[in-house]
Order: structure tokens, then sequence, then C-alpha cells
């Protein structure tokens, strides 16, 4: 599925916004994928709402999610 060059832009402006309002998740996700995003990794999320309902799920990485990781990683990083 090829992605419409406009959205692309328009993502990667969101994805500054974000960077520039959670400079603390940023540097977190640029920490661990230094060495600790391995296949077998287990990746959890847990949302907590404004009235305190929980969701939680995780993921397994598989050695396809860790190439998707590194392709976004790398086009970040202009590598």
């Amino acid at each position: 599925m090829a992605m419409n060059p406009i959205a692309m832009m328009q993502a990667a402006g969101r994805i500054k916004i974000f960077q520039e309002q959670h400079p603390k998740a940023i540097a977190f996700i640029q920490s661990i994928s230094n060495g600790d995003l391995r296949e077998g990794s287990v990746i959890e999320i847990k949302v907590t709402t404004p009235e305190g309902k929980e969701s939680v799920s995780n993921i397994k990485l598989t050695g396809d999610d860790i190439e998707t990781f590194n392709l976004f990683k790398n086009s970040q990083t202009g590598n």
C-alpha cells in the first residue's frame, strides 16, 4: 500500500509537534531503540482516561517488527 505524499508530509508535521510536546517520550523511544528492541521483546501500552478507565495491551516483537522499527528510525535520522 503506497502512502500519499501529502499524507506523508502531514504525518511528518504531526510527528514534529509530538516531539516538541513530549520530549521525554521521544528520549525514551530513542534510548530503547539502541539495542533493547530485539525479537522477542514485549512492548506494553497502558492508556488511562481522565475518568480513570484503564486499557492495556502488549505485543511480542517479531523480526518483521524490528525491521519496521529500523526503517522508521532510519527515516527519522536521515540515514
